[in-house]
Order: structure tokens, then C-alpha cells, then sequence
């Protein structure tokens, strides 16, 4: 059994897709906003602004954040593009409550079974 590939938003008109159309869902270390898509499975962009702290931090967020959603991957039905926007807050927060905030989060939403 190997690892999930997760596949990543690149283009700037991949994210403007999901700003504009997608529904958003908010909790305390980050925004969480989805959007139906032509594309087989879930498709993860992941924006942390310079509010978050410098780029060694900004980065670690995202790395966080990129594994937290790994974790949920399988469990994801149908195609979604999906953008994880980054908070203050995310900064300073633990893994294990990153990653509880983002399961209830994709519940909210009902992109998880």
C-alpha cells in the first residue's frame, strides 16, 4: 500500500476557478473553500499570505496543511477542486488540531464520506 498522491492546484486560473465558484467554510487556522470540478478526484491548492509570518514559517504551515490533507484523501468522493487559505493563527497551532479542524471542516462540507 503506498502512499496517496496528492495532486496540487499550480495555475493562477485553477485557484481564480474555485474563488469564484466555490462555497467556503471557515474555522480558526484556516479557510477552506471547494468547488465541483471536470477533474478525476480531489485537487488541493494550498495559499498562505505574508500575514502568516516569514517564509520559513509560511512554509511550514503549508507543509502541515498539505499533510493533514493527505490524511483525509481517500476518504474524499467525487472531483473537487479545493483551496486550504492559511491563517494567522495556523502558525502556532498543533498538527493533531490541525488536522481535527480540517476532518470537521470536510465534513461541513460534505466532501468526506
Amino acid at each position: 500500500m503506498g502512499a496517496v498522491k496528492l495532486e496540487t492546484l499550480k495555475k493562477n486560473r485553477e485557484f481564480s476557478f474555485v474563488y469564484r465558484r466555490g462555497k467556503a467554510v471557515h474555522t480558526k487556522y484556516f479557510t477552506f473553500i471547494f468547488a465541483k470540478s471536470r477533474y478525476g478526484g480531489a485537487r488541493a491548492g494550498f495559499s498562505v499570505s505574508k500575514k502568516v509570518g516569514n517564509s520559513v514559517k509560511r512554509n511550514k504551515v503549508r507543509r502541515r496543511l498539505k499533510e493533514a490533507f493527505r490524511a483525509f484523501l481517500p476518504g474524499i468522493a467525487g472531483n473537487y477542486s479545493i483551496v486550504f487559505v492559511a491563517r494567522v493563527g495556523a502558525a502556532d497551532a498543533e498538527y493533531a488540531a490541525l488536522l481535527k479542524t480540517m476532518e470537521r471542516a470536510l465534513k461541513k462540507a460534505g466532501v468526506l464520506n
